[in-house]
This record gives structure tokens, sequence and C-alpha cells, in this order.
């Protein structure tokens, strides 16, 4: 090791003659080296450094090569000759001398080069010491400092790993991190192994890198000579240092791993509470034993990581509870209905209790008819599902009792608005009869829908709609307009919640668009569109839930299936009785008796015009295909007011009073039935 940059020594001109005190009391042997005659005089300090006799020395240098091994003096004759070479006038080396008894000693000199007028070098005054202590020390500082990085680079990556376990929401979670690429290889563990205490056993759970596992070990007892075992029993870590005390401490475990060629190991009990609920092992490869820091930040780390797979259990615990009052809450089984494919989904994007109030439902209803509801409380949390749940058995209760859907939505709002609650809900409810294809829908705040027609385009079906569940019923506004509309064979009716059509940095019309081009590009198949629309909304992420119901409503069946329709009419409302009267031309022509439509729909609209003109109140108008043993359409027009109809003759200039008149020559029969109330006065029609 040469140090050509030593400062150049100051020795007096007549030296030998007089020796320096100061370099003998520095245990420094001095030389005097004349190149020309080729000799070299050392003083008795030297000697001891050379560990020679002085008669052992002649004076030629050369004789140094009894204690100077041949590499070590080639080194330090190279550095001598560069030095007088290329002008310098000192230089400095390390070199190793072999003592008198064979043992080696590490040595430095320095030289000063002195040359005459002409810059030849003619002498070479020096210094030589024992350096073996001085380099001992330097080697123990450079593997301090090594030790100290190692141990700053130790404690930077627990740092990121518990950065990162901070972020971890389920037991998988905290294995990915510990598996991952900033995770305990950079702890340079060869192996990572991690097992959970189940009812006085260890479940393995983790184990890396791949082909490491060991067989036998994914189930095993607590009080078996394991060293995972071992540390769950005693809650103290387990520092490994040689592959002899594992192979003596634990005989059955190191067969199975010698593969591994394991040089020592840390287990680490993972306590969180006061109580074990696992261990976790770091097996290395490439080294030896544990410095007092290294098993300070081992534990440390094993605490931090018992303290996230805790925080995971509670937050799997609390999820899988949320979920399960959720689910109970929704429908266990949605019931085939005749005349169309469903599709439902449900994705929950919270975590722990914080679960939504998104939900659907399927009402199967007489006559071939089916509600379909979609609805969403307000809230993320385990009040709103029980909210939720409560809401969707009362719509169902209103639904099957034959309400319209304006009447169900109204009932609803008023429920919500009495219970002991301060959430609201918007829903929208349609109620399609099949046969038809006629739906009817209500809108409480919530959402339009949106149907694909059967050629791939979709677009969005704008409801007029009401206040939310709930704030109806506190504002008193119950009303609830009815929009109509035909689902056409191979059409697609999609009801969703607002966690697939909300997108961050965009508004709701933008969020139906985008919802509208996706269904466009999706299967025509309505459980892998489900599929698809939901497969998006998980990539997308987002923190709200989403509820989806699709409905296709299939071609229909060569034999003509009862059916029933419902419409509501109120005095002052001629937009109700236009509905009223597309809802019968469109159930005639679907039950196949367009040749009398004109006849039906005048019939009927006789009817209503009765009620609405004599009754002061409502009509409720209802449309029947009745199956016996010959086909007919019955339309009833029911009212409130218990006076019976007359029959009577308007004259001759007469323009009113002729309504049962025409129903009675229309119509193959009628008559009038009492209702609680009120009435309903019907007529029948036979069908071809």
């Amino acid at each position: 090791m040469a140090d050509r940059g030593a400062s150049a020594l100051s020795l007096p001109e007549d030296w030998p003659a007089h020796p320096d005190p100061i370099l003998a009391l520095n245990h420094m042997g001095s030389f005097d080296w004349d190149l020309d005659a080729g000799l070299m005089d050392m003083d008795a300090q030297a000697f001891e450094v050379f560990d020679l006799l002085p008669e052992e020395y002649d004076g030629r240098p050369e004789s140094l090569t009894v204690r100077v091994p041949p590499p070590e003096a080639a080194r330090l004759d190279a550095a001598i000759a560069l030095a007088i070479k290329d002008g310098s006038e000192n230089y400095g080396a390390y070199f190793r001398i072999r003592c008198r008894d064979g043992t080696l000693r590490w040595t430095h000199t320095q030289g000063y080069i002195r040359r005459d007028e002409s810059g030849r070098p003619r002498r070479v005054v020096g210094i030589v010491r024992d350096a073996t202590q001085e380099l001992a020390d330097s080697a123990a500082r450079s593997l301090r400092a090594a030790q100290d990085e190692a141990f700053r680079q130790q404690t930077g990556v627990v740092q990121v790993i518990s950065a990162a376990l901070a972020h971890a929401r389920s037991i998988q979670d905290v294995i990915d991190v510990l598996k991952d690429t900033h995770g305990v290889r950079h702890l340079g563990a060869a192996s990572l192994v991690m097992g959970l205490v189940e009812a006085g056993r260890i479940r393995l759970v983790a184990e890396g890198p791949a082909g490491s596992f060991v067989p036998g070990t994914r189930v095993t007892r607590i009080d078996e000579p394991y060293p995972m075992s071992e540390v769950v029993r005693t809650l103290s870590p387990r520092f490994i240092e040689s592959a002899e005390e594992f192979a003596s401490d634990y005989p059955i475990l190191w067969p199975r791993i010698t593969d591994l060629h394991i040089t020592s190991a840390a287990y680490l009990p993972l306590i969180a509470q006061a109580r074990p609920i696992g261990a976790m092992g770091l097996l290395y490869d490439d080294r030896h034993g544990f410095s007092d820091e290294e098993r300070a930040v081992l534990i440390a780390l094993g605490g931090s990581i018992a303290q996230s797979l805790m925080r995971a259990m509670l937050y799997e615990q609390d999820k899988d509870l949320a979920e399960g009052l959720q689910q109970a809450m929704l429908p266990r089984t949605i019931p085939s209905v005749r005349g169309a494919d469903i599709a439902v989904r449900y994705r929950s994007a919270a975590l722990g209790r914080d679960i939504g109030g998104d939900w659907y439902d399927l009402i199967p209803l007489p006559g071939g008819r089916v509600g379909a509801v979609i609805g969403d409380v307000q809230g993320h949390d385990t009040h709103a599902a029980a909210v939720m749940g409560q809401l969707r058995i009362v719509l169902r209760a209103y639904a099957a009792e034959g309400h319209t859907p304006a009447t169900v939505m109204a009932r609803a709002s008023v429920f919500l608005h009495e219970l002991d609650t301060d959430r609201f809900a918007t829903c929208l409810y349609a109620e399609a009869d099949l046969s038809t294809g006629v739906v009817q829908m209500v809108r409480a705040g919530h959402i339009d829908p949106l149907i694909r027609r059967g050629d791939g385009s979709c677009f969005r079906v704008p409801v007029q709609g009401g206040l939310p569940l709930g704030l109806s019923a506190e504002f008193g506004r119950l009303e609830y307009p009815v929009a109509t509309l035909e689902l056409d064979p191979g059409h697609i009716l999609l009801l969703c919640t607002d966690g697939l059509v909300e997108l961050p940095g965009t508004d709701l019309d933008d969020g139906m668009r985008a919802l509208a081009a996706l269904i466009c590009e999706g299967p025509g198949e309505v459980r892998a569109l489900a599929d698809r629309l939901i497969q998006v909304a998980q990539e997308r992420g987002g923190d709200d839930d989403v509820a989806l119901l699709l409905l296709r409503r299939r071609a229909p069946e060569t034999t003509r299936p009862g059916g029933r329709l419902q419409q509501h009419v109120a005095p002052g409302d001629p937009e109700a009785l236009t509905q009223a009267r597309h809802m019968i031309r469109a159930a005639v022509r679907a039950w196949g008796a367009p040749v009398q439509a004109d006849e039906i729909e005048l019939a009927a609209d006789e009817l209503i015009t009765n009620v609405l003109m004599h009754t002061e109140g409502s009509a409720i108008v209802t449309l029947r295909a009745m199956e016996a043993a010959e086909h007919r359409l019955r339309i009833e027009v029911e009212d409130c007011s218990s006076a019976l109809p007359r029959r009577r003759d308007a004259g001759e200039d007469g323009v009113s009073g002729r309504g049962l008149l025409l129903v009675e020559r229309l119509a193959d029969s009628w008559g009038v039935e009492a209702r609680g109330g009120g009435k309903a006065v019907w007529c029948e029609f036979r069908l071809p």
C-alpha cells in the first residue's frame, strides 16, 4: 500500500550522528540510504521494527529480504522506483514483514528523496514503524462504519415497511408488504415464514420466496419443537447464530431445510394486546450472528407487523360482519320471471363497517307483471344498511298489495319519514308488463334508468321525478309523476346506483354518457353485461357501493300469456289520461287484437271519463288478459264512490249520457262490482 502523499521528513543533515530522540520516543526507526554506494544505515529502533540484530545485517537493502517476503519487497521497490522516476520528493508505503517467530506484521515507511543540483537522486532518508495496531484500529473503524451503515439501512427498511403496513387493511395486504421488493429482502433475509395462532396451532400463512416451503409445516402445534412454536410459547424472540446451533437445537426441522443453506435465523413472536397472534421467521444464508442493534431493529419490526396484523384482523372481522348484515338485507335469491332475463350485481367498495345502503329488488306481481327496484339510503354505515333492509321490505309489501307505482313510492316515503332516523333515500321503481312491454316508472331523487336496444345502442330514459324518500313526506310533496314507456323484445332496462356513474372530476351527465358508451360496447347477454360493468367499477375503485339490476325482455311466446296492467288517473291530469290510453293501445297490440284496438280504447275512455266527471275523485284503470275457455280482455275502472252508474238516454242533441250505452254496444259484457269504499265498473271483449 503506497502513500506517496506523505509530507517530507525533517531529519538532521548529519544523521545518523545525531538521531532525533522524538522518533525513538514514538517507536520509529530511521534509515539513511546512499543510492550511489547501495548501502543503507539503520538505527537501533529500525532494527527492532525489522526484528533484526545489528550483526544480522550487512548494510545492503537486499539483505532485508530475510524479513520482507518477495511479494511485499516487489511492491515496496515499485513504489520507491515510481517516486524516484517521476521526480517526487517523498514516498510512503505499507508492507508486511515476517518476524522471527513466523508471524506477519504490518510496517509503514516514509522516505525523503534528496537530489543533487542536476536533479539526480543521491540519498534517501526516512523512517520505519510498526503499523499493525494502526491498521487493526483502522480496520475496526471501517468495520464499525460498515456495521453502522448496515444498521442505518436496516432501520430505514423497517421504517419503509412500517409505513407501508400502516395502509394494510387485510392479512394478505400485510403479507404482500413483507414479500414486496421493499420488504424483508432488503433486510438481507433469504427466506421468510409467517404463521398465525389458531386454536392452539400455528397455521402458516406466508413463505417466500417460491421453493422455500418446508413440507410438514403448514400447520404445527404450539407444543412442538419448532422455533416458531417456541417463540409463541415463551413470547420471546429466538436468534439462531449458526447452522450448528440450528441443527443442535432443532433436530427435527434442520434436516428439512438443509437445501436452503441457512447460516442464521431470527424468529420473532407477533404480540398484540398482550397475547401472541402469530410468529415470523427470517432466515439468512450469508451471515452469522446478530449485533445488539440488529436484534433491536428486528424486534421493533416484529412489533410493527403484529400491530398491523391485529388491525387487519379487526378490519376483516368488521367487514365480514357488515357484509353479512348487508347481504341479509338484500334478496337471498332473485326469482325467475317468465318473459325476461334478469341479472343483479352488488359491489361493496368500503372497508370495515363503512358499508352503504344500496339495494336492488325484483318483485313478481300478478298478471305476468314484475316490479324492479333500485335504491340508495344516505350514509355508509351499518345504520344505513339496516334502514335499507326495512325500506326494501315495505316497498315489496306495498307493491305486492297492488298499489300503483306512485302510491308505492309515496307510502314508502311516509314510512321512512316515520322511522326513528334522519336518513333519506333515493329510489326508482319500475313496474313492467312483460307480455305487452309497457313499463311504468316513478323516480324519487334517483338517477335515470338506461335502455340498451337490440342493435347495441343505448340511451338514457328521462323520468320526471319527485323528492327522495323521507324528504317528500317531510315537506308534504308526495306526488310522484308516472312515466310510461314500451320495452321491446330484446331491449335491456338497466337500473343502477350512482356508484357506477359518478366519476372523480366529472358531473352526473358526463358519467351517464360514459356509462351509456360502456353499455354499448358490452356484451348483449345480461349476465355478461352485468359482470363487465361491475368489473369496470372494480378497476376504477372509488369509495361508493354499486347496486345493479338488468332486465331484458324476451320475445313473446306463441301462446299469449295472461297479463295485468294498471294506471292511476287523477282529475285534471290530462297526461295521466294520455298514458292510460297509450297503455291500452300497446297492450291490445301485444295481446293480438289490433283490429279491436279502437273499440277497446273508446270503451275504456268512456269509463274513465265517467269517473272523472261524476265522482270528483281519481280513477284506477286495470287491464287484464284472461285465459279461460276463450280469450277475453277485461277493463276495470275503480273509483272511491259507492254511487252506482246509471245508463240513460242522452237525447238527440245531447253531448253526454252516452258513455254506458257505448260501452254496452262495444263490449261483449259489462257490469259493476263493489270494492270496499268504492266500486269498479268493468267490461270484457272476446279476443280472436
